[in-house]
């Protein structure tokens, strides 16, 4: 088995072209399904995320309570509402989501979406009719860990982002960090990013370990950031385990140079989603 640590290099020679005669639907459609009552924030910071790494076109469905809030926060994505019951999505919102599922490029549900059956619904279903790749995250991983056999019977590609708390429900963790997130790739079939110092990219055959980032990172909506734009690049077409591999890198780096600039106390998740362009260009 083959470690891979991606640096600048090589993630700058798989990032995507930006081909002059594009236009927006070229860049990548995307779906983000986010935020509930309380947790707003980390709806934007991913849907800002996505934009900030390129996305063509990004929608970001959210449940009525909170739509005003997320509309008057953000210009470029485009905001829509969705039912909700007690601030979280229900399992009407289905009848709005699946459409617009099978028109995008890729899929992130989870961030700031809190736990009720009505988001089980949302997110099993997703799971089970959606095509395109899907990431699924905090609370998608959360609501999802008592039901593993849904995301082993998905036929597309899952990319799971857990921390090692989400990592622990999913697999009870052994004495090797490395061999539990290949080996929970291997039993559910998906692609795992397990966050944290030296977050580790594997599909339970291939490995990358990132070296980028910093404790000043450790800080809620840090992990939004890195779901949206891990979404936007592979919406734009990256390979999965490449995209899920830069976009680690990429965030790790943003958080350095915030680290630079600002300090680890000060530093925000804010911060880094504006400085995202700079390692891009």
């Amino acid at each position: 088995m083959e470690k891979v640590v991606p640096d600048a290099q090589w993630v700058h020679k798989l990032l995507p072209d930006r081909d002059p005669w594009a236009h927006k639907g070229n860049f990548g459609k995307i779906l983000l399904l986010c935020g509930s009552v309380g947790y707003t924030g980390a709806a934007a910071l991913a849907a800002r995320a996505a934009v900030r790494a390129g996305a063509g076109l990004v929608f970001l469905g959210v449940p009525e309570k909170i739509y005003a809030i997320e509309a008057v926060k953000l210009d470029e994505p485009i905001v829509f509402p969705l039912p909700d019951e007690n601030g979280k999505l229900s399992r009407k919102a289905l009848e709005e989501i699946l459409p617009r599922l099978k028109t995008v490029d890729a899929c992130l549900i989870g961030p700031g979406l809190g736990q009720s059956e009505g988001v089980f619904q949302v997110v099993s279903t997703v799971l089970r009719e959606g095509t395109c790749p899907i990431i699924l995250d905090a609370d998608g991983i959360n609501v999802m860990a008592a039901h593993k056999d849904l995301l082993r019977e998905r036929t597309g590609t899952t990319i799971l982002t857990p921390h090692d708390g989400e990592f622990a429900r999913l697999k009870m963790p052994g004495q090797n960090r490395l061999e539990d997130t290949m080996a929970l790739a291997r039993e559910l079939g998906a692609i795992v990013l397990r966050k944290g110092h030296r977050t580790l990219i594997t599909d339970g055959t291939r490995v990358y370990e990132n070296t980028t980032g910093n404790p000043g990172m450790a800080t809620g909506g840090s992990g939004d950031v890195l779901a949206g734009l891990l979404t936007a690049l592979v919406g734009q077409g990256m390979a999965p385990l490449e995209a899920a591999a830069c976009a680690a890198w990429l965030h790790g780096a943003a958080g350095d140079r915030c680290a630079q600039e600002l300090g680890q106390y000060g530093m925000t998740p804010t911060d880094m989603v504006q400085v995202l362009p700079r390692l891009l260009k």
